[in-house]
């Protein structure tokens, strides 16, 4: 027996040894994997857009809520009365513009009215100026006498002074109606600008009531009942649940061949024995160093190189039974197969493709030489 154990043995360990070096070669090599990786979302820190006293809390910790319910009620009684404001301003800068529009409608009335004078001073004018000329004539022949002749002379002269007033008065009525077009676009432009206020005062009454931008879960409320908050002011967190995503930390080293699409297997510290599936989406843009609050100036001093991490967003599967159990900051393992192409590997592939079947058809219509 002690001999058999002595052939079996060593043989046992070169199968063994052969099997784990087979299944690393066609499967652990691939594989990435890390520990650093933690579940997130995109939380809604929700804030009011105006002052005033929290009046209704409608919600509470830990609820779910659904997209557009009603969070809180900010007393609304002095936006009330500014909006009632706004509404006088609108309705007095109305009746100012129609005031202008009817005072340029008199005017243009009082312009017609003066170039009518105008033609009837020039025509009592031709009348005057024709008595004068046959007067004229007549008092050369002597047939009419020194005092009528004078008379129709100054009858002209007077008919042209009125033709030169009653002009003058055109000219001034013409003046104006410009300045009451002018009057009147200043109001216009005014009544604009209480319309924008109005809009204003719709816009922060609507405002004092706080609803939620998504649907989600309810967390780290601290509005209360008859809290002054102002603008900025964080009430509560809003977690859009189940919609959640991984943010997975690879060393430099483990990116090699990572692309986006590629699967991943997620299993959540909290559920090690319900894996989830998932998918590489994006990659950010730097490594954490970078974003950190003091980064790392490595051209001073003594050189230490770290291996850097980048964080990588994988997408979770969301009808997995477990999504929904899942909250942000859950630690989970993650394991990327990089033996899949990735999304940027198939386009790449597709477009040397596509570049390998337009060479042939050019050089069998490029012309012979």
């Amino acid at each position: 027996m002690r001999k058999l154990a002595l052939l079996v043995l060593p043989a046992l360990v070169v199968v063994l040894a052969a099997s784990v070096g087979w299944y690393w070669w066609a499967n652990w090599r691939f594989l990435q994997s890390t520990d650093d990786a933690y579940i997130q979302s995109d939380i809604s820190l929700i804030s009011p857009k105006v002052e005033g006293y929290i009046k209704e809390v409608r919600v509470q910790e830990n609820e779910r809520v659904r997209d557009g319910q009603v969070l809180f009620v900010i007393d609304d009684r002095d936006f009330a009365a500014k909006l009632a404001q706004a509404e006088a301003a609108v309705a007095s800068e109305e009746a100012a513009v129609e005031t202008f529009e009817s005072r340029l409608d008199l005017q243009r009335a009082m312009i017609d009215q003066a170039n009518a004078e105008v033609s009837s001073a020039a025509a009592e004018k031709a009348r005057a100026d024709r008595d004068y000329q046959r007067y004229q004539q007549l008092i050369n022949s002597d047939y009419a006498t020194r005092q009528r002749f004078e008379t129709a002379q100054a009858d002209s002269e007077k008919a042209a002074a009125a033709v030169t007033q009653k002009r003058a008065a055109v000219t001034a009525a013409l003046g104006t109606l410009r300045v009451l077009r002018a009057q009147r676009d200043e109001e216009k432009a005014k009544r604009q600008q209480a319309r924008a206020q109005l809009q204003l005062a719709k816009n922060d009454l609507d405002n004092t009531v706080i609803r939620a931008p998504v649907a989600g879960i309810i967390g780290n409320r601290a509005g209360q009942v008859g809290q002054y908050v102002k603008p900025g002011t964080q009430l509560l967190s809003l977690v859009p649940l189940p919609r959640v995503y991984v943010t997975a930390n690879f060393k430099e080293t483990q990116l090699t061949r990572m692309r986006p699409g590629q699967p991943a297997k997620i299993v959540v510290d909290a559920y090690p024995d319900r894996p989830l599936d998932g998918r590489i989406e994006s990659f950010a843009p730097a490594s954490g160093a970078q974003f950190s609050l003091l980064p790392p100036d490595n051209a001073t001093g003594n050189f230490t190189k770290i291996v850097q991490r980048v964080p990588v967003r994988i997408a979770v599967t969301e009808d997995s039974a477990v999504a929904a159990l899942l909250r942000p900051g859950l630690s989970v393992t993650v394991t990327i197969d990089t033996r899949q192409p990735g999304e940027q590997d198939e386009a790449a592939g597709a477009a040397l493709v596509g570049s390998a079947q337009a060479q042939p058809t050019a050089a069998a219509t490029a012309p012979g030489r």
